[in-house]
């Protein structure tokens, strides 16, 4: 006999995480917290139903606490620094991208702490539910927030307690992380799918540095491959992951398919895998 309903277990499982994340982002307009949340879930299985929930529900509660009739990009930026930055104490330092709960944004939510664009994430996600014309800005190499009209460059720094940031401080990130000028593409408003990608991108990134972390790698890029536009190369990146992990033969497998895809562009490349499938194939031996 089944339990009643109310006993029954919140966790979903990774399957289950995996297919409600590609439906969100096959969505018209993606919600960018529930994406993050549900990356959040397969990366913290005891998050569960009820942790999502209650992560939605203190977005709610920070919008709530935000003063009425706020207007104008400028007014707007100063009232969440005032909340989140000064209140809140939302903010970031150099020891945060050591770790992997500052790509979480649970783990966000609870510590005050995160990434510049999981603290962005905050702010869009806060303010978007007070009303506030709010847009997330992918300067190179770091995150920030724009109000208004973006023509109006009204920007914020959430890593930095929402620090206001002057057309200079911006040009002076762009030129820091490239080592070319600002170019006006840097200030378009960043679409919720790609800001999805770039955390997935950090997380990559993390278990890079952490070869026994294989496990965080691979479901940060099954997660990508999910998202309806992603580099075609993290097909490649999955079947190294795979073989990394001792599936050698899936790996191998894998491997191969994606030699099939380069082939007819890359005819070199696309044998230059398949040599690595095959000595993927050989450490069965």
């Amino acid at each position: 006999m089944n339990p009643p309903h109310h006993e029954q277990p919140d966790r979903p499982g990774p399957d289950e995480l995996r297919g409600r994340f590609a439906e969100e982002a096959r969505e018209e307009r993606p919600d960018l917290a529930l994406l993050c949340l549900l990356l959040g879930a397969v990366a913290d299985p005891s998050l569960g139903e009820h942790g999502i929930d209650a992560a939605q529900i203190e977005l709610d509660e920070l919008a709530g606490r935000l003063p009425y009739g706020v207007r104008g990009g400028r007014a707007w930026a100063s009232a969440l620094a005032e909340l989140l930055g000064e209140r809140c104490g939302f903010a970031g330092s150099s020891a945060d991208y050591r770790r992997l709960e500052s790509s979480l944004l649970h783990e966000v939510l609870r510590r005050r702490r995160g990434l510049p664009i999981l603290l962005s994430v905050v702010w869009i996600e806060v303010a978007r539910r007070a009303g506030a014309p709010v847009y997330g800005v992918a300067l190179p190499g770091h995150f920030v927030v724009g109000f208004g009209d973006p023509d109006e460059r009204v920007l914020a720094d959430p890593f930095d307690g929402g620090r206001p940031m002057t057309g200079q401080d911006a040009e002076l990130l762009a030129a820091g992380a490239t080592g070319r000028p600002l170019d006006e593409s840097m200030l378009v408003p960043a679409q919720t799918l790609d800001i999805v990608l770039r955390i997935l991108n950090n997380i990559r990134a993390w278990a890079a540095h952490r070869p026994e972390r294989t496990d965080v790698a691979l479901w940060a890029v099954d997660l990508s491959l999910l998202l309806p536009s992603h580099p075609a190369r993290l097909r490649y990146e999955r079947a190294q992951l795979l073989v990394q992990s001792g599936q050698f033969l899936r790996g191998a497998a894998e491997m191969e398919e994606y030699a099939d895809v380069v082939d007819a562009v890359e005819p070199t490349a696309a044998e230059d895998i398949r040599r690595r499938a095959r000595a993927a194939r050989s450490l069965l031996n």
